[in-house]
């Protein structure tokens, strides 16, 4: 049984809904002429990345128009698409919406926001608190907003709940030139990080950047596709827009897990007494 992604590298303008939600919409159009059944978009697709005092003019609620446009469009599939929430805490979230056959089906908060660098997301935003499984037709899926990939919490925790694909929008810059990788240092570092983890937690690893340049940062594409041995199977290159199309076999995560039954021998009641410990000791 195969599954066809479709992962859109695209080149959203900054704080225009209007024209990055038709861009979806147009994207969504192909995707669907390409037969596949989960389509995902970056990071804050839907408003650009460097929003800063945008941040609550752009922001949404889960039942705001543009967000009911693509929820309509996701009849007989699976949309991923970034966005700013509005809580009804009042809060604004960095957030990512699954949308399947019409529905609204997940929503995740990205739990670890950058503020470092050339980062500055938790001046605006907060931070999400919870890592949970959206249980689909297509399998049972984590995600992970790109800094929440380089934290090993999430991951594992999903690797424990048995996702079948980790589902990681991006919005990473370009940074550095690496001799060994002969490319960016920032995609190849990317590249190895998603393929230890889905060689780790034996599954799919769908990674979807973004392109363009915003507040004179350009985005460093490399958007892949990791099988669950953690072979890089499918990209995109260069820094430009671009997608990926591709059909995942869904039995490579069986296979991956019988070979090596590592979820199996985990011991996670290791991990709680360790932390019940460290917090004695504060």
């Amino acid at each position: 049984m195969t599954l066809t992604v479709h992962l859109a590298q695209l080149e959203p303008t900054l704080g225009n809904l209007d024209a990055n939600l038709a861009l979806h919409l147009a994207e969504l159009e192909r995707a669907r002429e390409d037969g596949a059944e989960l389509v995902l978009f970056p990071e804050l697709s839907l408003t650009g990345y460097f929003l800063k005092d945008q941040t609550p003019e752009v922001a949404l609620a889960r039942d705001a128009a543009p967000l009911e446009a693509l929820r309509e469009a996701s009849r007989g599939r699976t949309v991923g698409v970034g966005f700013v929430e509005r809580g009804d805490d009042g809060r604004v979230y960095n957030a990512y919406a699954l949308f399947e056959d019409g529905a609204l089906l997940h929503v995740h908060r990205k739990v670890h926001l950058v503020t470092y660098g050339m980062f500055e997301e938790s001046r605006d935003l907060a931070a999400g608190e919870r890592f949970d499984v959206a249980s689909s037709r297509l399998g049972r899926i984590g995600v992970l907003v790109c800094e929440d990939m380089w934290h090993a919490a999430g991951g594992w925790l999903y690797f424990l709940a048995g996702v079948d694909l980790l589902v990681v929008p991006s919005a990473g810059p370009a940074r550095g030139v690496s001799a060994s990788y002969q490319g960016l240092a920032s995609v190849g570092a990317w590249r190895a990080l998603l393929q230890s983890a889905s060689t780790l937690y034996q599954c799919w690893s769908l990674y979807v950047n973004r392109a363009g340049v915003e507040d004179g940062i350009t985005f460093g594409g490399g958007t892949c596709v990791v099988d669950p041995f953690g072979h890089e199977v499918a990209h995109v290159d260069g820094l430009d827009a671009g997608r990926v199309v591709h059909a995942l076999d869904l039995g490579a995560c069986e296979r991956a897990r019988l070979a090596a039954p590592l979820r199996r021998d985990e011991k996670p009641w290791l991990v709680q007494a360790a932390l019940a410990r460290l917090d004695e000791t504060r």
